[in-house]
Order: structure tokens, then C-alpha cells, then sequence
């Protein structure tokens, strides 16, 4: 853990982050008093015996699963955007493991992210990092190390996986994704992760997420569980890769995954789209 007396001037400890505290559901040690209040406030309104880590690993899975699938689709660069703390298996591990020639920009507007991002990767030629925000996609296209770093006219992979979710409605997730895709070459495509209300279908895990909204709204203020409909239309009129839009332990799973429907299991949902 980054101790307070040495973390950079920019970060205030004191203020809970989303990064942190996903780092911390995740069992890490690169957070603060704040961001693990966060956390025990979503502990209390589970279900006994429910586990912190346990969504936080099927995103993750999900991720390493999407960014194979890429690679054998023949994408070799990707744009992880909101990153978020580097932990076990990072995109450009998974990717480089598949392909060796596979390059990856990491984007994130979290200063502890960028400090120990920009430590990982200062050896590893085929990965960089920059500061930039999602809410700003022309920025972070438009990008000078971008620009240098990925060639547009060649597949991209567009990694928003756990972040446009904490995007409001009225900062249009809908259209930031359109942005992004629009800006990428045929064959690229497009990897979402998202919180999802699933409704009357499963009610109380409905209520369960209408909780977490509330704690994450009020102590982050941001965090939306959406409908499947709104999270399907932010693909637009991608070809949508099987099995579509599903709960992340559903999408191609591997060889041995388990399937394991807990307290949660149909309130986080993925799926990837093509650009034809």
C-alpha cells in the first residue's frame, strides 16, 4: 500500500475513489480508510455470508476471456480505458501471452492509477499509459502518445470494462461509446462490462442492487445499475460476438470455469461487438 505521508500531493486519501475501491474488492492493498468504509457499507447491505471479491473476479475474468477472444479474432492493440489499479493479470499480460506483438494503451484519470501504472510498465515497450478521461473520448483519440502508439488503421480493441457505469445519464454513456467506435477501423471492437438492474425477472437480487446504487451514489456519486436494453444499446449496431449481452460468468466461458450463481450473479453483465 502507497502510506499517506507518501502518496502524491494530487491525491486526497480522504475521499473515497472508485479505483481504490474496486482495488480493494478485489483484496488489494492500494487503497485507503475511505475507500474501505465504501466497501463495508456494501458488506452490510449483502446477505450474510455474501463475498466482497466475488464480482470484482468475474469482471477481471471476463476481461482476460473478451481479450483473448480478441486476439484470435486478430487484434493485436487495445485502448483499456478506465483502467483502474494494475493487478494480476493486466491486459497487456493477457494479450502478450496470446501475442507477443500486441500493444496496449491504458487510460485512466486517477492520479494512484497513473503512479503505479507508469512504475509497471516503464520496462515494457509494448504498453504506455495516459491521463485522460472517458467522459472526453475526442481527447483521448486525438491523443499524441495515442496517435503514436496505436495505428488507426488496423483493428483496435475499445476496452470499457467496469466504467461506464459510473457515468451518469446526463453525461450520455451512450454517446461516449458511439464516439470511440467511431473513431476505430473496421474489425475493431467494442468490450463492455456493466452493473445491471435485472428487474422483476429476479427480484430480490433487483432489490440487492438498488442498494448498491444508493451506497456507491452516495458515497462515490456515481455507480448505475441499468436495464439490459439501456446496456445492449450502448453497442449501437455492432455485431454483437455470441452469446451476447449476458451475466459475466456466461460469456464463453473456458475449459474448467465453474459456474457459480451467487447472491449477484445476473447483476453484472458483459458482452463484446464487432465494427464490420
Amino acid at each position: 500500500m502507497i502510506e499517506r505521508e507518501h502518496a502524491p500531493p494530487e491525491i486526497n486519501t480522504n475521499v473515497p475513489s472508485v479505483a481504490r475501491v474496486y482495488d480493494h474488492f478485489l483484496g488489494g492493498k492500494d487503497n485507503y480508510a475511505a475507500d474501505r468504509e465504501v466497501v463495508a457499507e456494501v458488506i452490510k447491505a449483502m446477505p450474510p455470508g455474501w463475498r466482497p471479491s466475488t464480482s470484482a473476479l468475474d469482471n477481471r475474468a471476463f476481461l482476460r476471456r473478451a481479450v483473448r477472444y480478441l486476439v484470435r479474432e486478430g487484434v493485436r492493440q487495445f485502448l483499456d480505458i478506465g483502467s483502474g489499479l494494475p493487478t494480476q493479470g493486466n491486459v497487456h499480460q493477457v494479450a502478450q501471452a496470446a501475442h507477443p506483438d500486441c500493444r496496449v494503451v491504458y487510460v485512466d484519470n486517477d492520479p494512484i492509477v497513473l503512479v503505479h501504472a507508469r512504475a509497471l510498465l516503464a520496462r515494457d515497450p509494448g504498453t504506455t499509459v495516459i491521463t485522460a478521461d472517458v467522459r472526453r473520448p475526442s481527447e483521448i483519440l486525438d491523443d499524441p502518445v495515442v496517435r503514436d502508439f496505436i495505428d488507426f488503421e488496423r483493428p483496435v480493441g475499445l476496452l470499457l470494462v467496469g466504467i461506464l457505469h459510473h457515468i451518469l445519464d446526463h453525461e450520455d454513456p451512450r454517446g461516449i461509446a458511439r464516439r470511440l467506435v467511431a473513431g476505430v477501423p473496421p474489425g475493431s471492437h467494442l468490450v463492455i462490462s456493466h452493473f445491471r438492474d435485472p428487474g422483476p425477472e429476479h427480484p430480490e437480487e433487483s432489490a440487492l442492487a438498488a442498494r448498491r446504487e444508493r451506497i456507491f451514489t452516495e458515497r462515490l456519486g456515481v455507480g448505475r445499475w441499468r436495464t439490459q436494453e439501456e446496456i445492449v444499446s450502448f453497442f449501437g449496431d455492432l455485431e454483437l460476438v455470441e452469446p451476447g449481452v449476458v451475466p459475466l460468468q456466461e460469456w464463453r466461458p473456458e475449459p474448467f470455469d465453474l459456474i457459480d450463481k451467487h447472491e449477484i450473479y445476473h447483476t453484472f453483465v458483459g458482452g463484446v461487438g464487432r465494427k464490420r
